[in-house]
């Protein structure tokens, strides 16, 4: 998971001389109370799902597949052979499972290895320090670079005192407050050291908790700026080599890292689909990435959200239902590295970007649920929370706003109703990107409420008898 957006779209409800809202789509008018119906019909179905996800033989089932593949494969880094090995092992699993027309589209991605990387503290004292180099970062030299701290905690400072920057290495220890805004220094830290000279960077990992975990992700480079090797330090050594500076002590640091870039790779972004019985033409997407950072095992990001939208195709199968549009089931490839593949997947089907009810990604986290962000028009909003309401039976039913998802932007900001699972955030950035992130973190009967909840939502829209209105 890269960045979390906030978008949002407001349309007016349309009147009629009866007084009672419209909700238009194409050439059809039906009042909200005519959906509200419709969608109330529903409840049966969802205690269905509900009851075979949390309390039937389907309980668990989403962990347990989870944890084979991870177990297996490991991670799964952009442009790695254990990458392209899952996505080998869930193309054939999606076909053992009996969903149609399960295919892999060809796309381009970056490959990029870490190699062995060190940081070592020379002075006040020698301290081994935990590092983790931020994709596409280029290596130091074999000797590595050996250089005086510069340590500051915002960009502003680092302006301030560009002129004390040249020739050493920038520590960033910025505070976090939350992952959208903290995540800048991440992502910019490196161009920002090198425009004042900065030989390296390192940045404080961005966490909401740690204990002594780097936390690695992307960075990105500027055309006509000098690239510099960058990393993650752990939160507890930025904040200590803080405490020195302020006792005016003097920091030296020597970092090695062999880190490579190398020409893209081939990869694929996995499908599969229950055929709309009514309207086949008209989409529904859930979807997940599958590929991760090259540390833990990816089980968390995102490994839950790519197996919960499997789970949804299953569950509905398992039920015997087919909905009236298509419920298309896309594993994303590189998200880390930016939506690579989910770009590419856009330009090739935004041909038929009409014909998109919904997109939905879920990337952060599978724990209990608080409910479910959405951006969409306001009379998209209204039958979406309609929707939630039927997951009265498991206690998740509230809409937020601000759906998005590193892969699904792309629809979202053309005008496609854009659906996200949201849960406990501290507890998602505590282990994103690191080392910790493990199957220990997941937990099962929290992935089938959250399977449940994301089956609902994708069947009840695809089997509506009208898409989502948009703006």
């Amino acid at each position: 998971m890269k960045f979390l957006l906030f978008i949002f779209a407001g349309v007016h409800l349309l009147p009629l001389n009866s007084g009672k809202a419209t909700y238009r789509h194409d050439n059809s008018q039906r009042t909200f109370q005519e959906i509200k119906d419709e969608i109330a019909h529903y409840g049966d179905v969802a205690k269905a799902i509900i009851n075979l996800a949390v309390y039937g033989k389907a309980q668990n089932r989403s962990y347990e597949r989870l944890a084979l593949l991870v177990d297996t494969v490991g991670p799964r880094l952009s442009g790695s052979k254990s990458l392209e090995k899952a996505i080998q092992i869930m193309y054939q699993n999606l076909k053992e499972d009996g969903l149609e027309n399960v295919h892999l589209e060809p796309v381009k991605i970056p490959h990029w290895e870490r190699g062995e990387e060190s940081a070592m503290m020379l002075e006040p004292r020698m301290h081994k320090m935990a590092i983790l180099g931020l994709g596409s970062s280029i290596g130091t030299p074999p000797e590595g670079i050996t250089a005086e701290v510069l340590l500051v905690t915002s960009f502003n400072e680092l302006q301030r005192r560009a002129s004390e920057a040249r020739g050493k290495i920038v520590v960033y220890n910025q505070p976090y407050t939350n992952y959208s805004r903290t995540v800048q220094y991440r992502v910019k830290g490196a161009v920002e050291a090198a425009k004042v000279g900065a030989l390296a960077s390192l940045i404080r990992s961005v966490a909401s908790f740690s204990i002594y975990s780097p936390h690695t992700g992307v960075q990105e480079y500027q055309d006509g700026v000098p690239k510099i090797p960058t990393a993650c330090i752990t939160v507890e050594d930025a904040e200590m080599m803080s405490r020195m500076v302020s006792r005016g002590s003097r920091i030296i640091i020597q970092l090695k890292m062999g880190a490579k870039n190398y020409p893209d790779a081939n990869s694929f972004n996995t499908v599969a689909e229950i055929v709309g019985s009514k309207y086949p033409d008209q989409v529904v997407l859930v979807s997940g990435h599958l590929d991760s950072w090259d540390v833990g095992q990816g089980a968390m990001d995102d490994g839950g959200g790519a197996f919960i939208s499997w789970e949804a195709l299953s569950l509905i199968k398992d039920l015997g239902l087919r909905p009236k549009r298509t419920l298309r089931l896309v594993l994303w490839t590189a998200e880390e590295q930016g939506g690579i593949g989910a770009s590419q997947y856009y330009q090739l089907h935004k041909v038929n970007i009409s014909k998109y009810s919904l997109v939905m990604e879920s990337d952060l986290g599978t724990f209990i649920p608080s409910g479910l962000q959405f951006t969409g028009s306001e009379k998209a909003r209204a039958i979406i929370k309609e929707v939630m309401s039927l997951l009265q039976p498991i206690n998740v039913t509230q809409v937020f706003s601000a759906g998005e998802g590193t892969d699904i932007n792309f629809w979202i900001q053309a005008g496609v109703p854009g659906a996200s699972l949201l849960d406990d955030l501290y507890k998602y950035f505590s282990f994103h990107h690191s080392n910790g992130d493990t199957m220990t973190v997941m937990d099962p009967k929290q992935m089938n409420i959250a399977a449940a909840l994301w089956t609902v939502v994708s069947y009840v829209v695809a089997d509506m008898e009208e898409m989502l209105p948009r703006s």
